[in-house]
């Protein structure tokens, strides 16, 4: 009953302090003055000496005056306590929780208050934590995703190294072995050059350190192909139909080059220190594989101009986005019509063996063009060339796997490639990176035991639910759609299947050990366990060719600090890796969690509505769904964000925004479904606490902590890279874009109309 009475008492002062907060001077009753009731009558008759609590004794009047302070009294009660509790859910106070105190630390240390948020966004959020981040060495980019990933990293790494664990599966001791050989440098030393020389000798050898004339074009090119994964002029895969979801096929594409784009070789004037670092780099290759530094010379010359003009021939990956014009489906025997200096059929058995094939096979070509040039470039090119070309391709894998020599030589052509300062980096790192590509899912599985809290999936999954449920609630209110296909959008967002964590199969390690069986992993031997990591890869894409597309094949591994949407499954994918700080935190408040996690999760859903993902229909086909007046109103909208992301620059080069449009609509659709589902979950739970010492509203917090997850600092050469290739546009500029077009932004930050991040016209598609 006590602790009844304190807490009315502490209530009651609350409340007294929240009026005199909250009302103005002229609203308050001066209550001191001498002539207020004068005569009362109840100071009359307790002076009188009559029974004050009789209420026979009472007159009329008094009666009437005594039930009025009696009523006055219940309603001052019933005030008292509903505006005591409106203040508890308007004004939550402040959470000083250690995890909340330490939040608040971080985010306070990353901003910087002398940008005003409505001029600079990015620098506001950001400006303080750029400044206490310098790039790490050997770094060409830094943040919170290399952070995070830099974490799990170390987890990996303790969990690779600990061979004294019971109860390991056969494929988690596969991904110990693995590492360990990794890790046995002196092996690795001793071996030198040598596994890779031989494997050239099997080859045929080529023009660098022998006399080479030989008409074997065709074999080297399946070998290469279907034993070392390598891509000389194209790329073939098994990936599910586009246009029949429900099975996998044979896909034909262009292959990549030797530098992270065209643009590297056709624009010599701009980019000649990368191409001067890139034959440097292939020279000393030729030298460490037993040439002379004049023959290495001759052949490699020959190599980058022959690359120079498959870079003219390939396709612009923006020219290139809309799927319903380059997707071609054939028969395999149409192949050799449309580039017939390729022998079709012997390469696609011998890459797809033992699956049987004939020649009605179907396939799906996406650079119908491109292959028709290439089969040309390849008819009237030398042969030697050729053959030198493809062994290049291989060498270029294996370089990671040989000696230091090796790595040495591709640590000098990536500093100038990225402007990174050269550093040692523990080879530890690289042998955990490698274990994840190799058996990513074997070690994912000792990854999730050891860090992942089973209720985090649950957690996940209902978040997942809030941002799906904000973004179809924001389709009603689109405008530019008609009504017929706004129903279809609402039921493809419905349909979105969530995978959260990992996948269900790597936690039974029956079934864990089923996949990797086949993976036959040495001791001692890093060279030979890479080389049957490729027979292993090939066998399973054969495999995947005549079964149904499984949702359980993730295309990234638990601990990766990533996320994805695969259109032809129409599923969203948020690996364990990403589900920690600074995305997500179960201790920290919500704010932060859905303008971290939340966004991440609200852009992989727009996804399936961006220009690209909007070409698939809910079951994951490629299809007209759209009715003409819809598609043609996107594609205006749409054209707003090209031209306002087309309008940045960085370091005083544009960004592509054509290039850069479906990451650009994500961005944009997640922050507003992510800010939506908050602002729902307040209404259901109230305002949480604000964090200490930010002096913001849990809304400013929410942008603060979407922005803070991009701060980043990056090397020129890097950026450089990122513009022409990357599909996503650069940190600031996904902070920038996003919030300009975001009136909640403006609104509780207080931006004057056309303020820099508050433009009159603003883009919006979702």
């Amino acid at each position: 009953m006590e602790s009844l009475r304190q807490s009315f008492l502490h209530l009651t002062f609350q409340m007294s302090s929240y009026k005199r907060a909250t009302l103005d001077e002229e609203d308050l009753v001066d209550s001191t003055g001498d002539d207020i009731y004068p005569s009362h009558p109840l100071q009359v008759t307790l002076l009188q000496g009559r029974a004050p609590w009789c209420w026979t004794s009472k007159t009329k009047r008094e009666r009437r005056l005594l039930l009025l302070v009696c009523l006055l009294s219940v309603g001052l009660f019933i005030f008292v306590i509903t505006t005591g509790v409106f203040y508890k859910q308007t004004h939550p106070g402040l959470c000083l929780s250690a995890p909340c105190v330490t939040v608040a630390s971080a985010v306070m240390a990353a901003l910087d208050r002398s940008v005003d948020p409505c001029h600079d966004f990015y620098n506001f959020a950001c400006g303080g934590w750029v400044k206490n981040n310098p790039l790490p060495e050997g770094k060409s980019r830094w943040g919170p995703f290399s952070n995070l990933w830099e974490h799990n990293m170390l987890i990996m790494k303790h969990l690779l190294e600990n061979t004294t664990m019971k109860g390991l599966s056969n494929a988690e001791e596969k991904a110990q072995r693995y590492y360990q050989a990794c890790m046995n440098e002196a092996k690795i030393e001793k071996l030198g050059a040598n596994p890779l020389q031989d494997l050239i000798s099997q080859l045929g050898g080529w023009a660098l350190t022998e006399p080479w004339n030989k008409s074997n074009f065709q074999e080297v090119l399946t070998m290469v192909s279907a034993n070392y994964r390598a891509s000389p002029f194209f790329t073939v895969f098994v990936s599910t139909d586009s246009k029949n979801s429900n099975s996998n096929i044979i896909q034909v594409d262009q292959s990549s080059l030797g530098l992270p784009s065209r643009d590297y070789y056709l624009n010599k004037t701009a980019n000649e220190k990368y191409l001067t670092a890139y034959l440097d780099f292939l020279v000393e290759l030729g030298v460490l594989l037993g040439g002379t530094k004049e023959t290495s010379q001759v052949l490699m010359e020959e190599i980058v101009s022959f690359e120079t003009t498959l870079a003219n021939i390939t396709i612009p990956q923006e020219e290139r986005r809309d799927e319903e014009l380059i997707y071609h489906k054939m028969e395999a025997k149409n192949l050799t019509t449309l580039a017939p200096a390729v022998d079709w059929m012997p390469y696609l058995r011998e890459v797809f063996a033992p699956v049987p094939l004939n020649d009605s096979e179907p396939v799906v070509v996406y650079a119908k063009e491109y292959l028709e040039k290439v089969s040309d470039l390849i008819t009237r090119t030398n042969k030697s060339l050729l053959n030198n070309y493809m062994i290049m391709k291989v060498v270029r894998k294996m370089v990671s796997i040989l000696d230091q020599r090796f790595q040495d030589a591709e640590q000098r052509f990536l500093e100038v490639m990225y402007g990174t300062k050269k550093s040692c980096t523990p080879r530890w790192k690289l042998c955990v990176s490698d274990t994840d590509s190799a058996l990513g899912f074997a070690l994912g599985a000792m990854f999730v035991k050891d860090t992942f809290a089973e209720d985090s999936k649950t957690i996940a999954e209902n978040m997942v639910g809030e941002i799906k449920w904000a973004f179809e609630d924001s389709l009603k209110y689109v405008n530019w759609m008609d009504v017929e296909t706004k129903k279809a959008a609402k039921e493809k967002a419905d349909a979105i299947y969530n995978m959260v964590g990992y996948p269900e199969f790597i936690m039974n390690a029956t079934k864990l050990d089923k996949v990797f069986n086949d993976f036959e992993v040495v001791p001692d031997l890093y060279f030979q366990n890479v080389m049957q990591y490729y027979n292993f890869s090939g066998r399973v894409t054969a495999d995947q060719l005549r079964k149904a597309p499984n949702r359980n094949q993730w295309s990234m591994t638990p601990p990766t600090v990533n996320a994805y949407y695969n259109p032809t499954k129409n599923e969203m994918v948020l690996p364990a890796g990403i589900l920690q700080a600074p995305f997500y935190s179960r201790t920290w408040p919500k704010a932060l969690n859905f303008g971290g996690i939340g966004v991440v999760m609200g852009h992989e859903l727009t996804h399936a509505f961006d220009d690209q993902g909007r070409e698939y229909d809910k079951d994951g086909n490629l299809r007209s769904w759209w009715k003409n007046s819809s598609v043609d109103a996107f594609k205006k909208q749409a054209q707003c964000m090209v031209e306002q992301y087309g309008n940045y620059s960085i370091n005083n080069e544009p960004l592509n925004g054509r290039h850069t449009l479906g990451e650009n609509i994500a961005d944009n659709g997640g922050l507003k479904s992510a800010y939506k589902a908050y602002v729902k979950w307040i209404e259901k739970h109230g305002e949480e606490p604000t964090l200490p010492a930010l002096g913001m509203t849990n809304h400013q917090l929410f942008f603060v902590g979407f922005a803070q997850v991009w701060c980043s600092v990056r090397t020129p050469e890097s950026s450089h890279e990122g513009v022409i290739t990357d599909p996503h546009s650069p940190s600031r500029f996904r902070v920038v874009g996003s919030i300009s077009n975001s009136p909640e932004f403006s609104k509780h930050f207080g931006c004057k109309a056309d303020a820099p991040m508050n433009p009159k016209h603003k883009c919006e598609l979702w």
